[in-house]
């Protein structure tokens, strides 16, 4: 009886987390609660069931882009990399990192490119941009720690493709944030590993 419930219960999460998956692309959503929150309205659940984790989501998420959007996921995860490292140069004074669903490849056709930057005050990255006439908005995003912790973003777009710019301290290089996935480190990519993910592309 306890193994027929548990398979019941796995099941229940990973139709939960295809739903979920599914919503996300469909709907252009990437935020994991607003997709859990979606996915319980749709499929009329309880919230009291047991979630599926965000990395069960990301897993349902990859598989899905593969089944169903393969040739249109792969040319725009293309094209945000190839943003990205566009960006990455130009930017490379800050010694610039590329984080979330462009580096995962978990990226929806809404999504586009973050930066993680380091420099020794905020204004830095501001004057810069000012210098190469790039119009941007100024807003924050904060992570969790042992606290809540708010940094600068810096958001502008270059061609159809939204770029933001998370501005740390200079020695936070060697510290990264908690990710959201699954509460490790957050992953950051390199000029050079992005460039190195781009070649490893298949052709279109």
């Amino acid at each position: 009886m306890n193994n027929n419930k548990s398979n019941l219960t796995s099941q229940w999460r990973q139709h939960i987390a295809q739903t979920c998956a599914r919503i996300m692309v469909e709907q252009q959503i990437s935020d994991f609660q607003t997709a859990k929150q979606k996915a319980f309205t749709q499929l009329g659940l309880s919230n009291t069931l047991d979630l599926p984790s965000n990395q069960e989501i990301e897993a349902e998420l990859l598989q899905y882009q593969r089944l169903f959007k393969h040739q249109r996921h792969q040319t725009h995860l293309r094209h945000l990399r190839q943003t990205a490292v566009q960006a990455m140069r130009l930017l490379a004074q800050f010694s610039p990192r590329l984080v979330g669903p462009a580096l995962y490849g978990t990226a929806t056709e809404n999504t586009g490119v973050t930066l993680h930057l380091f420099a020794h005050t905020p204004e830095e990255v501001a004057f810069f941009l000012m210098e190469q006439d790039i119009p941007y908005q100024l807003s924050e995003r904060s992570y969790r720690t042992t606290r809540l912790v708010t940094y600068p973003t810096y958001e502008f777009v270059a061609g159809d493709t939204e770029i933001v710019l998370v501005v740390f301290d200079i020695d936070d290089i060697r510290w990264s944030p908690p990710s959201k996935l699954d509460g490790k480190p957050m992953r950051r990519a390199t000029l050079s590993a992005v460039e190195t993910l781009l070649a490893e592309m298949p052709n279109d």
